[in-house]
């Protein structure tokens, strides 16, 4: 992802402090993930998110940060259709001699998609897995080769904190949280992991960690390399930049290979946030929030109806973009992270605020600090930071100030949270059985004894 967000959000943005941010931003979630796991470990739930606020808050917030949720993974999903099918359209049509529309590409990965999230949740792991560390090592391999160029020189300005004390850090901090979108989603697996305890707080630290060092070098060494004029070539060449720096020093078959290897990385991302989101609706499901089809599970565990939903629905998005003929790149794949990075922004703060919550009604063996500190300083700075991105939105999304996606994203979150919130209130009214099992997983289907600890 940081191939095509770096030059994109220069180019639209005008900030190089893209490399501090991804520093700043992952180590305000190694303060945020320890609340975090401390619920996860109490309240085990594919749901993670949507659970966490219903035990924290309250039941209708719950629900409306379950619909929240579902907007913002989706909106990385579709995100990544748009970026496949940008960078890698061109890349095809070399490879068979004739122009192939973006769309198409598109939609191939639609299909793979759909056919891996309707699968054992163990099947599409494999895949992510391979995919993922092919493309980190090059990732790795290409900034270490731009950085031993010729000519090569450090740009310290991307590094100083100076741009961490301005109004635009709120911008910056949603750049930074599109790298680290779905680090979170560790804990959407609980239910189906074998030594939750053990793997999950070492997967999420380690993918925090692992992130943080990749990103923020090869986001280093792209701006480095483009030298005084990188907001200029950032919009001149978008996501190739990266790739044409590289290719520079290791030669013509570099870009190739990296357009490949993008590919195939945002395939896993696909994946991965197809899983998000299917996982939530089933958790939805399961517990009569949604519809209860959506709660029915495959032999295996897979949640193949949920699946299905989300598939057809990416199917109508695409279509819609064929046929207006939006750009994929700006207009899907930039605006979609954006929109994306500013809703995970907020799930992370309602999820901090949950966490106080909760632990302040039933704290037990958990430190002052999982329970109150550490979800006490996230919750400040995630609000500071939303606060200052929704003062700068139109520099966010790179348009005139309250038109397109400045105006329409803020409009849109608040209504889906209001809805949700809303369907809750009405499920106490007239479903009150569904409304008491809210953020209980399994438990709200097999008992309906300890309905006391959700208010």
């Amino acid at each position: 992802m940081v191939t095509l967000v770096v030059p994109t959000a220069v180019a639209s943005t005008g900030l190089i402090g893209v490399p501090i941010a991804i520093g700043a931003v992952a180590a305000l979630l190694f303060v945020f993930v320890v609340g975090y796991l401390a619920m996860a470990r109490r309240i085990p739930n594919a749901g993670a998110f949507y659970a966490y606020v219903a035990h924290g808050v309250g039941r209708p917030a719950g629900v409306g940060t379950a619909w929240f949720a579902l907007a913002t993974y989706t909106c990385f999903q579709l995100c990544c259709y748009g970026g496949l099918g940008a960078m890698g359209a061109p890349l095809a049509s070399r490879w068979i001699g004739f122009d192939v529309p973006w769309f198409v590409l598109a939609f191939a990965a639609w299909a793979l998609v759909a056919v891996l999230g309707a699968s054992e949740v163990k099947v599409s792991e494999k895949v992510m897995v391979v995919l993922v560390v092919a493309e980190t090592v090059l990732i790795l391999f290409y900034s270490i080769a731009i950085m031993l160029g010729p000519g090569f020189t450090f740009n310290f300005t991307a590094l100083s904190f100076g741009n961490l004390w301005q109004p635009t850090v709120g911008i910056l901090g949603v750049l930074g949280m599109t790298s680290f979108a779905g680090i979170e989603q560790s804990s959407v697996y609980i239910e189906e992991s074998k030594d939750p305890r053990r793997t999950i707080p070492v997967a999420t630290y380690a993918t925090v960690g692992a992130i943080m060092v990749v990103y923020a070098l090869a986001s280093w060494a792209q701006i480095s390399a483009a030298g005084p004029n990188v907001v200029e070539k950032a919009a001149a060449e978008g996501g190739d930049l990266f790739f044409n720096q590289a290719t520079a020093v290791l030669g013509g078959l570099a870009l190739d290979v990296g357009h490949l290897l993008l590919a195939t990385g945002l395939i896993a991302a696909l994946v991965a946030f197809h899983n998000a989101i299917t996982r939530y609706t089933f958790a939805l499901g399961r517990e009569g929030v949604l519809p209860r089809l959506f709660g029915r599970t495959t032999l295996k565990g897979a949640p193949r109806n949920a699946s299905m939903a989300q598939t057809g629905f990416a199917f109508l998005v695409l279509a819609v973009y064929a046929v207006a003929g939006w750009d994929p790149l700006v207009q899907l794949f930039y605006w979609g992270s954006t929109a994306g990075g500013l809703g995970i922004l907020l799930l992370y703060a309602m999820t901090s605020i949950s966490v106080i919550g909760y632990f302040g009604r039933y704290a037990r063996t958990e430190t002052v600090w999982q329970r109150s500190i550490a979800p006490g300083i996230a919750t400040v700075v995630l609000v500071v930071v939303a606060t200052l991105a929704f003062a700068n939105l139109d520099i966010l999304f790179g348009v005139a100030p309250g038109s397109g996606p400045a105006r329409i994203v803020p409009i849109a979150f608040l209504l889906i949270f209001t809805f949700g919130t809303c369907w809750g209130l009405v499920l106490r009214r007239t479903k009150p059985e569904v409304y008491d099992g809210i953020g209980r997983g399994t438990r709200s289907t097999n008992t309906t004894s300890g309905l006391a600890a959700i208010h």
